[in-house]
């Protein structure tokens, strides 16, 4: 990196540009981030700082100011304050003045460094902004203690928004109803999403949008953040009196949890930024920059065969071994043992912790059942949940000090179970020792991670100071050290369904698991939803039972895998009960799934902006090549026939042919429009803005529709 000559920087990628200033010795402060805005010369970016800057009063502390990354009350913020903390009520109102900025815009991402000192505060930090290749923005800060300890309550970084910016939206939901969008307008004030559970949670905000009004996934303008962190967090949107809107996020401290020693550091987690026109793409900076990481998984995805739904806890050598032969000739390339594996785990209240092969269902242990699987030219997964503990368990019974507790005992157990404190060195070699000799002796491919309850009250023991941070930390550490020792493991990181889907612990796993409903009338919104993070490939996606397990809602299979299609898809229900007729149907998804998948998983997502009761999303090729469609009528709408089908993404000038991909079923002939007699071939640009004819489908019914580009 180069010490930067100018006091405005120019940062651009794909489509986007980012304008800082660096004047007056202030922290950064981004006059734009948006659109890109050309090769703009030095004396036009000094000029856009003057176009920008606002009227000032009597009071600068009450003009709409471009505020820096990291806003600062003794500069006339009156919002919350970047920096938060104390050296014993000392230095809690910190002024940092740029003392050196660095640019690289050479190659890859433009990066920017801006160092900045308090020398009556005795600190120091760093900021960082990186727009990657994709166009997706990140920035993170480096706090330094330069004097006696200094305890910090918050770190927090902002990202501007415009005055256009009227609406928000973001993420809620529950257990096996996770990602349910809420929006409301920008109001006056802080709108402010917190996580206190020692992960994101299953209410998660996932992401935080703002907008025109009435955005969608096509149209209208929208900047969204993330936080990669996998622990405590607080995202926010927050406007003042005098105009300024911005969008914020940091990590969420408990009391004391973090205190830094002279000459320690603080960094925090990456804020993720992504703009565009509509939230198609938003998401697209965001997928395109997973997709370029080194770590992403570069082989295809395989199909899978997770035993949950199938068998629960009820195992059986034989009757997985059956599972297994099942799952290969349905065309599977993994097989997971679920939960029920180890010593004494006949049901949920038990045993967590007591991370060995119970002799008692697993005589000869589960290595019989892995070579079967191998054998049968399949990869071999477990089941494992390393943070947690059931007291009913040999582990909580000889190490009752590794349980958290806060000083009222270890708390209110939730699915019977409570949290194994990683922060002891003691309880994370065992565990970490534990798990690694499972791995590498049944040469485990891939571990499903579960994390079943929330860390309301994680008391490191025995003097009960907060312990969620250190957590967080060491449950990464495991995750990283374990691939580290068994190179290609995979994990998934499954946490009561999608409690914990970020950035953070997707450096170090391979998947997430969205939720533990299968329903695809749930489950199509679920992904939907999710996908304003995550590309496809990073969804597991499962096939269930014809009645769900969750819901009890009964879908026919079609529905069922046409919904599933698009991520990393699994089937979880117990084939060696299901008839030849549907086995065969099963077997003719998956095959088609493997078929599709190199275009479901590297082509760009898209959605159309439809009436509330039906849907029309898909893939596109990156080139524009083919695409695959899935319609889908969720609800009956007050008006019939639906809009006609208007395709996103495709490219004007090539011809498609649209036809139905039929894999088990085809759209019965009373509710066929004509177009659908034989394949139709149309432009992009008519398929995009005329459309075509839908087909009258029944609700909780969708139909497939490829389209390949013809001559």
């Amino acid at each position: 990196m180069t010490p930067s000559t100018t006091p405005v920087v120019h940062l651009r990628r794909a489509g986007t540009s980012v304008v800082v200033s660096l004047t007056d010795a202030r922290l950064p402060r981004i006059l734009h981030w948006g659109a890109d805005l050309g090769a703009v010369g030095d004396d036009e970016l000094a000029a856009i700082e003057r176009a920008t800057a606002p009227t000032i009063g009597d009071s600068a502390v009450t003009y709409p100011q471009p505020v820096p990354i990291v806003p600062q009350l003794a500069e006339g913020w009156l919002g919350r304050p970047g920096v938060a903390g104390s050296r014993d009520g000392r230095a809690w109102a910190p002024l940092f003045r740029a003392v050196g900025a660095r640019v690289d815009d050479t190659a890859g991402a433009a990066v920017l460094e801006v160092d900045g000192v308090d020398p009556e505060s005795e600190l120091a930090l760093t900021v960082e902004l990186r727009l990657e290749p994709s166009g997706l923005l990140r920035t993170r800060a480096t706090l330094r203690n330069d004097g006696a300890p200094y305890r910090v309550d918050a770190l927090e970084l902002t990202l501007p928004v415009p005055e256009t910016a009227e609406e928000l939206l973001d993420l809620t939901g529950r257990w096996a109803h996770e990602r349910v969008p809420q929006r409301h307008p920008f109001p006056i004030g802080a709108w402010v999403r917190e996580s206190r559970g020692g992960k994101p949670g299953l209410d998660a905000p996932t992401m935080l949008v703002a907008g025109r009004p009435a955005f969608g996934f096509r149209d209208g303008e929208v900047w969204g953040v993330h936080l990669g962190w996998s622990g405590n967090q607080m995202l926010a949107a927050e406007r003042t009196p005098a105009g300024t809107r911005v969008l914020r996020g940091g990590e969420l401290l408990l009391p004391a949890e973090l205190v830094l020693d002279s000459g320690e550091k603080y960094r925090t987690p990456w804020l993720y930024g992504a703009c565009g026109t509509g939230l198609d793409a938003m998401s697209a900076q965001v997928h395109r920059f997973l997709r370029a990481r080194p770590e992403h998984p570069a082989a295809p995805r395989p199909v899978l065969v997770n035993t949950w739904e199938a068998v629960y806890f009820d195992h059986d050598p034989a009757r997985l071994i059956a599972l297994a032969d099942r799952s290969a000739e349905l065309g599977a390339e993994r097989f997971v043992v679920d939960d029920g594996w180890f010593l004494g785990r006949r049901d949920d209240t038990t045993s967590l912790g007591d991370w060995t092969v119970d002799p008692r269902v697993w005589p000869d242990g589960l290595e019989p059942l892995a070579e079967r699987v191998r054998e049968l030219g399949m990869q071999f997964g477990l089941w494992v949940e390393p943070e947690m503990v059931n007291l009913d368990s040999e582990l909580a019974r000889a190490h009752p000090e590794w349980v958290f507790d806060a000083g009222h005992g270890p708390g209110l157990p939730s699915r019977h179970q409570h949290v194994l404190d990683l922060g002891h060195d003691e309880a994370y070699r065992h565990v970490f020792e534990r798990v690694s000799a499972l791995v590498g002796a049944l040469r485990v491919d891939y571990l499903k991670w579960d994390h079943n309850r929330f860390l309301t009250d994680a008391g490191h023991t025995p003097e009960g100071r907060p312990g969620v941070r250190t957590q967080t930390l060491r449950a990464h550490r495991m995750m990283r050290e374990l691939r580290e020792a068994h190179p290609g493991l995979e994990i998934e990181s499954c946490a009561s369904g999608g409690g914990r889907i970020d950035l953070g612990v997707l450096e170090h796993t391979d998947r997430v698991w969205p939720s533990d409903c299968n329903d695809p009338h749930e489950r199509i919104d679920i992904q939907r939803w999710t996908g304003l993070l995550l590309p496809p490939e990073l969804q597991g996606t499962h096939i269930g039972a014809e009645t769900s397990h969750t819901t009890r809602r009964v879908a026919p299979l079609a529905f069922r895998a046409a919904t599933v299609l698009w991520g990393h898809l699994g089937v979880e229900a117990d084939l060696t009960r299901v008839d030849e007729r549907e086995f065969a149907e099963l077997r003719a998804w998956v095959a088609a799934h493997r078929e599709l998948r190199p275009l479901l998983h590297s082509g760009d997502v898209v959605h159309a902006d439809t009436a509330p009761e039906v849907r029309l999303e898909g893939v596109v090729a990156a080139d524009g090549s083919e695409a695959l469609f899935q319609f889908a009528v969720l609800a009956r709408p007050a008006a019939w026939p639906p809009a006609r089908l208007r395709f996103p993404g495709l490219d004007p000038e090539r011809r498609y042919r649209v036809e139905e991909l039929a894999v088990t079923a085809v759209v019965p002939d009373d509710q066929r429009p004509p177009w659908m007699a034989s394949p139709l071939v149309l432009p992009g640009r008519v398929l995009a803005e005329t459309g075509i004819e839908a087909p009258s489908l029944d609700v909780d019914r969708s139909v497939l529709l490829r389209l390949t580009g013809a001559a």
